[in-house]
């Protein structure tokens, strides 16, 4: 057995013996699923438990327990964890990323599950007879807000007289990336803006790949709602910045690891979203008027430090990170 895999399932065993333990105690028990680890995916989490805290519900008040796993970027393992949560009949599944949520509706239609960090559904393609599944809630996000986020571009670097270059990567495995790389395609011919897009399989080969885009002299990289951008956001930035090719993005989280700007999600503020449904629904025990809604709080931000770099002028309406 492999030491990730094999320290997994330990950690798994551990969970299950801890969750018997206090489903017996009567205290409701969430159980939180991450697919990966990343730093800005992890505000979702931070903002559902504020969102549960501010509505009475913490482990400090022992009033509820909430039972983390993250799969590590491991399917098999992503699979183990839910299937344990749902054997153990939880309260509630509580799902960041797509694969996260994915898998859960895949496993239950009776525990309801809040997600983030996630697509509609109908993206998520888990639409049933052209509806959600009954027990899905939380947070979506669909792809029209990437119009605005790419559209920063070439008004920030105003290109003179040359056409823009803009490159990107995108996992081809991903439905949600896939589907983002064809509307930003279509959003750059309109643009008048060149596009090149280069897929790849893994967070493993993204310093290849992004290499290899910046060998064709793109004036920008745009970092896309991508699971592997994220994880793989700081080789990109690294490579990058060695060529002074400046990042845009969709993330305002990805904002604070060294992108340039973005209009787009902010990642805590979509957990507290989905931490509030939550809350309703362990408040009432019932689902009635829950469903899943699209994020409400989206930011157009920037990093001074990289304005500077690049010496870009910012609109009064963006707001600087912190």
């Amino acid at each position: 057995m492999k030491p990730l895999k094999f320290i997994s399932a330990l950690f798994i065993l551990a969970a299950i013996v801890s969750c018997q333990s206090k489903t017996k105690s009567g205290v409701p028990v969430v159980g939180f699923v991450e697919a990966f680890e990343d730093a800005t995916i992890s505000q979702a989490k931070t903002g559902f438990v504020d969102a549960l805290k501010k509505n009475g519900f913490s482990e400090e008040q022992k009033n509820i327990k909430i039972e983390y796993s993250n799969a590590q970027g491991d399917i098999p393992t992503l699979t183990q964890i839910v299937n344990h949560y749902v054997s153990e009949n939880v309260d509630l599944l509580a799902t960041s990323t797509t694969l996260s949520s994915v898998t859960a509706v895949q496993k239950t239609t009776t525990i309801p599950i809040f997600e983030m960090v996630s697509p509609t559904p109908e993206r998520m393609n888990v639409l049933k007879d052209g509806k959600a599944p009954v027990n899905l809630f939380g947070t979506v996000e669909d792809l029209n807000y990437i119009d605005t986020s790419f559209s920063i571009i070439p008004k920030l670097l105003k290109p003179k007289g040359a056409k823009l270059v803009i490159g990107m990567i995108y996992n081809q495995s991903e439905p949600q990336s896939a589907d983002a790389m064809q509307r930003i395609k279509g959003l750059a011919d309109k643009l008048n803006v060149t596009l090149i897009a280069l897929p790849l399989n893994s967070s493993a080969d993204a310093q290849l790949v992004t290499q290899s885009l910046l060998g064709k002299n793109i004036d920008a990289f745009f970092a896309n709602p991508d699971n592997t951008v994220f994880a793989a956001f700081e080789t990109i930035k690294k490579n990058c910045d060695q060529k002074n090719v400046p990042i845009f993005t969709s993330e305002a989280g990805l904002v604070q690891r060294g992108a340039v700007a973005a209009f787009g999600a902010d990642i805590y503020q979509w957990g507290y979203q989905a931490g509030e449904q939550a809350a309703q629904y362990l408040k009432t025990h019932k689902t009635d008027g829950l469903k899943p809604e699209m994020v409400k709080i989206r930011k157009r931000v920037y990093n001074p430090e990289m304005v500077k770099k690049y010496n870009i002028s910012i609109p009064s309406n963006f707001e600087a990170v912190k």
